[in-house]
């Protein structure tokens, strides 16, 4: 009845409904340059009062014109009524008249609801009423209001241009998102030196609540509640500026502190007030009283208060796990808040913080008391290390997930720029809420700036994650991109922030080294450093397309991050080439040495527009984290302070040239051993009609006189002679139409400077029959998404999430909460079919992204078998028993990488076509590629490009 009742109503849970122009039952909100008064309670909230005059002004800004904010009495035809439930008289008429419906919002956690009404007064002949359940959602209406109108809630923060209008109208309805599903939605300021440190010691003289106010401001119009405050270095929330706590409790921010934090006290406090060692069993009444105190001074406000205790500057408190010790700290603590606020510790919001060696304790089955929340952690990296037991998923207190979109500590810290695809984030942070994690989000989010994309995507999810589905996904990058620069261009800057993020995604720029991706097999360093041009050429297309007013947001949310690490790319692989080609003795190898000191030059270049061009330098200091060639393994957090260009070495050139040249793909042990001269190109069929290259390399300032000959007519080449300044591409084809029955190779004589080489041009004309991926080379790679069959059961579907993972987009399962799964004929499986052009033994190479072993059993399984084999159970934790927080290897390497790859062996496989399936047993599991070894696979990061599809 209440369903239908709302539908009645007109229920737009989120969706728009502001409109330029009127239709029937509207509510003028500014009319014919008149706006509608703005109406408080003078009783209400005072952080609801603040927000109703940053209200006023924004739909000043939207419009041009400035209405009236009253108190109190109420006059006129068309009105806005806000207000909190229990704090406006008005409102709480309302809702005894029945004029407005309550339901959705009396008793709930931050709801609030936007409803027309009309008549709702004497005299008034409409009203938009705006009301929540508490301050928060008072304010989330309103900010609601202003993001719909078109204020973003990134306007400061990004310089978001405001979308203006002449007119505004509200659809005639009801509208409320409902209530948040996750309780705390909120983020850690961390890592924040030297950039956010520097930009807020210039700006508003350090982290007082100055700078929180913004802060403050910006988690609201996300609708979040939460905050860690920045703590790094040495800064502390409540003794640097007392105002800090005071204008969190008026807006609605709750304050927490760190998972190294307890008891509402700062850690850097300690080195002000403490004294002795940061040890309980040394200092227990020292530390004792040091957290009583902070506690005692946070009793009046909303907050969530850390509890435990873990070693001196984020570090484990002992080298032992120690759980006799940390049950004793917690239950002192609880004391603690017991003495100071004369009730029972559980009416008191707690959280225990399972980051780290902390595991170990948990792991060991300490457990605490049932109110306090237990927050379970990432890696670090994005990937969650441990979720609730289903059987413990009715504890008082419930379950939280710190996250990261930032971290400094090993194997690498990464700060600099948005790494984190919001799919990742969708597909991690779906399986918490499936599994039960729904009281406190909170994601290290950095110095806050280069992260507000997946810090909009975080908010938004956390609000509701049932309402997000993975089909979703590409319409979000458009949604955001829409409401930070209009309509006009939104669809194409969605799609360079989901590749931006796709590609930043497949190892962070401060991992990348000149041997990451490869220079020598499947084109991979150019092909990545083409995908990013391409991007950038796309990018600047926009920037020049758009008003003036939006290019300073565009360059901090688009411009710079595809140009800057467009440019990093570049760098680090024509690094890679200066040593490759200095090595094989090209003069081409100081070209390169020049190339990488201009892109080096050229970044700083980016840095600095950013800095002191963009609105005047209001966003100095912002870009100021290190990211290049991080080899400071001296450093304590795998750290840098400074950007260090790749190293490159010059050569001299010869005095008269020598006949040098490299065969793509070859694999002889002389092209191995001289890395030139190499003696066979790779094979060559008439289904993949390959194409490739001769790279003649000179080594003089002399010309080189090359020539290229051959008897076989079916031979085709880009070029048969001509002089080579540098390096020269001859690319190799073959015209099958005029291949002789039964040949098996041909050969090209090469000559130059008086010498000459012979090299083989094997061709493959007799194939088996084909269908699905083909075979090019003894690989056959393809993509998960790309199955020909998804078998599904009564209790399991496959999905696909769009865009996930390093090369295309990714499958797994949903439910992700699903029990494991018995493997049967009925299991649930992808089918891709494939062909094998000869008789061989095959190495099946899954792509996966690197989930952990977030059950805490045997390992994640699934299954795979050829053709009509016996499914072979995989077990994609195996071997992983050692703690992440010790930064073991195989930890490091999927971190890196951002997948980690799974090997099967299959024998005898017939030429022709084959089946591959792939059987579900475990939720979590997520495919992203399939690369088959049939002889040929080569190194390489990303494996080999999609094999070509016959159907």
């Amino acid at each position: 009845m209440f369903v239908l009742l709302l539908m009645s109503m007109g229920v737009y849970a989120q969706n728009d409904y502001i409109l330029q122009k009127p239709e029937k039952n509207s509510f003028p909100l500014v009319s014919k340059h008149k706006p509608a008064p703005l109406y408080v309670s003078s009783d209400d909230y005072p952080g609801v009062l603040k927000v109703a005059e940053q209200l006023q002004l924004d739909i000043e800004k939207v419009t041009g014109v400035k209405g009236p904010l009253k108190n109190d009495a109420i006059n006129g035809d068309f009105v806005v009524i806000i207000g909190t439930v229990g704090k406006n008289p008005l409102i709480d008429k309302l809702i005894a008249d029945k004029k407005i419906n309550a339901k959705e919002v009396v008793g709930k956690w931050d709801s609030y609801a936007i409803q027309t009404v009309t008549k709702p007064l004497p005299g008034v002949k409409q009203a938009l009423v705006i009301f929540g359940s508490n301050k928060r959602g008072s304010i989330y209406g309103m900010y609601d209001l202003s993001a719909q109108i078109g204020v973003s809630p990134w306007y400061w923060w990004a310089d978001a241009p405001i979308q203006t209008k002449e007119e505004l109208f509200v659809k005639d309805g009801y509208y409320s998102p409902g209530e948040p599903k996750v309780k705390y939605r909120g983020i850690f300021l961390n890592d924040e030196a030297p950039a956010l440190t520097n930009w807020a010691k210039e700006n508003f003289g350090g982290y007082n609540h100055k700078f929180y106010e913004k802060v403050f401001e910006l988690i609201l119009r996300l609708k979040g509640n939460y905050i860690w405050p920045a703590m790094w270095p040495p800064t502390s929330f409540f003794d640097a500026d007392p105002e800090n706590v005071r204008l969190a409790d008026e807006m609605g921010i709750v304050v927490s502190t760190s998972h190294h934090e307890p008891m509402m006290r700062a850690h850097n406090d300690w080195y002000k007030y403490g004294k002795g060692k940061w040890n309980y069993e040394q200092n227990k009444e020292v530390l004792q009283k040091f957290w009583r105190n902070g506690f005692k001074n946070n009793i009046p406000y909303e907050n969530v208060v850390t509890m435990g205790m873990r070693g001196d500057g984020d570090e484990a408190m002992s080298e032992e796990t120690a759980v006799g010790l940390l049950q004793k700290i917690i239950s002192d603590q609880r004391k603690i808040i017991e003495e100071e606020t004369g009730k029972p510790a559980s009416e008191r919001q707690q959280v225990w913080a399972i980051y780290k060696e902390v595991q170990d304790y948990y792991d060991k089955g300490m457990r605490v008391d049932d109110d306090i929340t237990i927050l379970f952690c990432d890696d670090n990296w994005g990937n969650i290390q441990i979720l609730p037991k289903k059987k413990d998923l009715d504890r008082k207190g419930g379950f939280g997930m710190y996250y990261h979109f930032d971290y400094v500590g090993g194997p690498v810290s990464y700060k600099w720029l948005n790494v984190t695809q919001i799919e990742k984030v969708w597909e991690q942070m779906n399986l918490a809420y499936q599994w039960g994690v729904k009281d406190l989000w909170i994601v290290n989010v950095g110095d806050l700036k280069p992260m507000e994309l997946p810090i909009s995507f975080w908010m938004d999810y956390a609000w509701n994650p049932e309402a997000i589905s993975h089909n979703d996904l590409p319409k979000y990058y458009t949604k955001w991109a829409s409401q930070q620069f209009g309509q006009e261009h939104a669809k194409k800057i969605g799609e360079i922030l989901s590749l931006y993020t796709k590609y930043n995604g497949r190892r962070t720029p401060e991992s990348i080294t000149p041997e990451t991706y490869s220079l020598v097999n499947y084109r991979e360093a150019d092909r990545v450093v083409e995908e990013y041009k391409n991007l950038m050429v796309r990018t600047q297309d926009i920037y020049d397309a758009l008003p003036e007013a939006h290019k300073a947001a565009f360059y901090q949310l688009v411009y710079y991050p595809v140009a800057a690490c467009s440019n990093l790319y570049d760098m680090i692989v024509a690094a890679g080439k200066n040593k490759l080609y200095a090595d094989q003795g090209r003069i081409s190898a100081n070209d390169y040495a020049n190339k990488v000191e201009e892109l080096f030059a050229r970044d700083r270049e980016l840095s600095r527009i950013y800095h002191e061009d963009i609105k005047e330098g209001k966003w100095n200091h912002m870009m100021a984290q290190p990211h290049i060639d991080f080899t400071n393994k001296e450093s304590k957090w795998n750290d840098h302070r400074l950007n260090k260009m790749p190293p490159v070495s010059k050569v001299h050139p010869a005095t008269a040239p020598y006949l040098r040249y490299v065969v793509e793909g070859d694999k002889s042990r002389r092209a191995e051993y001289l890395k030139i001269f190499g003696r066979t190109l790779p094979f060559f069929d008439p289904l993949n009609d390959q194409r490739y290259y001769i790279e003649f390399a000179n080594d003089s300032d002399v010309p080189l006189d090359y020539k290229i000959e051959t008897q076989d007519n079916w031979i085709k080449l880009s070029s048969t002679n001509g002089k080579v300044e540098k390096d020269l591409k001859v690319f190799v084809s073959i015209d099958w139409d005029n291949v002789p029955k039964g040949t098996a190779k041909g050969r090209l004589k090469i000559t130059g400077t008086g010498r000459t080489r012979s090299v083989e041009v094997p061709i493959k004309t007799e194939l088996p029959t084909c269908k699905g991926f083909i075979e090019n080379n003894g690989v056959v790679s393809f993509e998960a998404d790309h199955f020909e069959k998804a078998v599904n059961s009564k209790k399991v579907s496959w999905i696909t999430i769009p865009n996930l993972g390093r090369t295309s987009s990714a499958v797994t399962i949903e439910p992700a909460n699903i029990d494991s799964q018995e493997l049967n004929k009925k299991s649930p499986y992808l089918e891709y079919t494939f062909t094998v052009f000869d008789s061989t033994d095959i190495k099946l190479n899954t792509y996966l992204s690197p989930t952990l072993n977030f059950k805490k059993d045997e390992g994640l399984k699934f299954a795979v078998s050829i053709d009509d084999e016996v499914p072979v159970i995989v077990n994609m934790n195996e071997n992983e028993e050692k703690p992440l927080w010790h930064y073991a290897d195989w930890w490091q390497k999927i971190v890196l990488d951002h997948v980690r790859v799974k090997t099967t062996k299959h024998a005898n496989l017939a030429p022709g076509v084959h089946t591959l399936k792939v059987w579900m047993i475990d939720p979590g599991v997520v495919f992203q590629k399939f690369v088959i070894d049939a002889g040929g696979l080569k190194p390489s990061y990303l494996g080999p490009e999609e094999s070509k599809y016959i159907e």
